[in-house]
């Protein structure tokens, strides 16, 4: 949700974000994003539109902050001990977290992703949030997402993430098991590339210290 400095750069401290964000995504839930208008938003928030519009111009500077939020969530939850974990474990919890923390917002989701869909501009800003986010999960699963390797492993990351996010969207077991055994399921096929990968890059350096 949007921090405290946040809120003071926009002149908005006293405003309650998280309600604005909670009001946004209950909206969209039920009237879709296309439809929802700011000023719904202020009045299902209870704040004026010129406060709203001050922290917030726009329904994706709201979105925005959702995210922003979430990814904090993420970041914050993350526990040294956990660093242990092989990779593919690190990432499989990161972003099951993430699934989890998203899921009482599914439909709101549903509605944005569905509103994407009709307008090509709206969809470039979110892959834009996308990879803003996927590079944080990527450092939360104490992976670096620094310099081109990071950037080759953030954009895989994207590319995963929206594949298991298709099955996450439909999936009605209570305890999400369909969208965990997506998920293994990827990164197990991702994993071995890239530790071949790995292998032959250790090798060539190997070989490099011994010429």
């Amino acid at each position: 949700m949007a921090t405290t400095s946040e809120a003071a750069e926009t002149g908005s401290a006293g405003m309650d974000h998280e309600r604005v964000i909670e009001a946004a995504m209950h909206l969209a839930a039920v009237h879709g994003w296309e439809q929802l208008a700011l000023r719904d938003v202020a009045r299902a928030a209870g704040a004026s539109l010129a406060e709203l519009h001050r922290a917030h111009p726009s329904k994706q500077h709201i979105l925005r902050a959702y995210t922003r939020g979430l990814d904090q969530a993420i970041l914050d939850a993350q526990e040294p001990e956990d660093l242990g974990e092989p990779a593919r474990d690190r990432m499989f919890e990161v972003l099951m977290q993430r699934f989890e923390r998203m899921q009482p917002n599914r439909e709101a989701i549903r509605a944005v992703l569905h509103s994407y869909q009709r307008d090509p501009l709206l969809a470039v800003g979110g892959l834009c949030q996308l990879r803003r986010s996927m590079a944080t999960m990527l450092e939360a699963a104490d992976l670096s997402s620094a310099g081109m390797r990071g950037r080759i492993r953030r954009d895989g990351l994207c590319g995963l993430y929206l594949a298991v996010l298709r099955t996450w969207l439909s999936d009605d077991t209570t305890d999400m098991s369909r969208t965990m055994a997506t998920l293994d399921t990827y990164l197990r096929r991702v994993e071995q590339p890239v530790a071949v990968m790995e292998g032959l890059r250790a090798r060539g350096a190997e070989r490099e210290r011994t010429l």
